[in-house]
């Protein structure tokens, strides 16, 4: 995405709105020719009585913090879900078309809000659909998330240290003596204690089979050897080897267990394949939806910000620009200059930041505007 920070304004049209806009393309072009400037097209809406606009304002920019904080939210779980496939990120498209260009070439869908409909229920409307897509989000996202717990347990038992993982792959079956009388027993050995295991483990009970010991594994801090003895006297050698700092592991050999874990973790792996691929396609489509919502409510906003400014019958002209960090000023300065004198002087305070605007956020300026932060 080229620009990610855009300005919706909106201006007092003096005479027409063609004239302001020209004027307005005319100065940008000279003094700022970097800052990308498109119309934005906000239709007629129905204005309602100044207290219900005035109430309506105040949930404009609480709603609005919801609803662009959505569409992040879904925007970072298509990063995550993406790296986790190690694909490269595609670009955000809404209906088809790149998400700047939605924006850009903003047209309002009539069908699916109404112009007619009073504007407290078109931004209620709004407000409920996206946080119904949220909602989903939380539960899918929940589900994907169980699944990937469960194989890095799986995995946390693979890869731990062999006085915690999961010991039948190291283990065949030749390796275990499993009789009436006899049993083989695993013994999880520090690295460093190895010479004393060796020369002491025929005598830490009685009736341990001679030179029966065989290291079958080594990590970084253990290592692995069996041992066989008689049944009877197993509980006594699992007592005197803790106390010698020797683990015996409870294991017990058997190859129906072992392809069972192996087909639950094949299992485990297809699903979380499939709820990733699942998630990030809805994903790809529910951003698309989420942002469709935000700039049909950011049309709202502008419209009812611009009557409360500059008063009935609605004459303003909205924009959306996206000047760079260091056109910043020059472009706020031509704006202001578009607005002739309408409340100018009241708007600007000696540090030039002005009184806190409508909303509650808009920033203060002689017109309306407010930062859409798409990333």
């Amino acid at each position: 995405m080229a620009t990610s920070r855009y300005w919706i304004v909106s201006l007092p049209v003096q005479n027409s709105a063609t004239t302001l806009w020209n004027r307005l393309r005319e100065s940008i072009s000279k003094n700022s020719f970097d800052t990308p400037l498109y119309r934005f097209n906000t239709p007629d809406l129905r204005v309602g009585t100044l207290d219900s606009l005035l109430a309506l304002s105040d949930d404009l920019a609480k709603s609005n913090t919801f609803i662009e904080g959505v569409t992040h939210k879904i925007r970072r779980q298509i990063e995550e879900l993406e790296k986790a496939s190690g694909v490269e990120v595609g670009a955000l498209t809404v209906d088809g078309v790149p998400v700047d260009s939605y924006l850009t070439r903003f047209v309002w869908d009539e069908g699916k809000y109404p112009t007619m409909s009073p504007l407290r229920e078109i931004v209620d409307t709004i407000h409920v659909q996206v946080a119904k897509i949220e909602d989903d989000m939380k539960v899918r996202a929940a589900e994907y998330s169980n699944i990937r717990s469960q194989l890095n347990a799986i995995n946390r038992k693979q890869s731990g240290s062999l006085a915690v993982r999961d010991l039948s792959n190291l283990v065949k079956p030749e390796d275990i003596v499993s009789s009436e009388h006899l049993v083989t027993l695993l013994a999880v050995v520090p690295k460093y204690s190895q010479k004393d295991w060796l020369s002491s483990y025929e005598t830490l009970t009685t009736f341990v089979v001679p030179r029966s010991t065989k290291k079958l594994h080594e990590d970084n801090e253990y290592a692995l050897y069996t041992v066989t003895l008689f049944r009877k006297v197993a509980d006594n050698f699992r007592n005197n080897a803790r106390e010698k700092g020797f683990q015996i592991r409870e294991f017990e050999y058997s190859p129906e267990a072992q392809e069972s874990r192996k087909q639950e973790f094949e299992k485990l792996m297809q699903d979380q394949d499939s709820k990733r691929s699942s998630l990030l396609q809805w994903c790809y489509a529910s951003y698309g939806e989420v942002f469709i919502s935000w700039m049909h409510f950011s049309a709202v906003r502008v419209f009812a910000e611009s009557i409360l400014r500059y008063g009935l019958p609605p004459s303003f002209l909205s924009v959306v620009l996206a000047p760079s960090a260091k056109s910043e000023k020059k472009v706020r300065s031509i704006l202001e200059d578009l607005c002739g004198n309408v409340n100018s002087s009241y708007w600007k305070s000696e540090d030039d930041v002005g009184v806190v605007g409508m909303g509650g956020e808009a920033e203060a300026y002689p017109y309306v505007s407010f930062t859409l932060n798409l990333v």
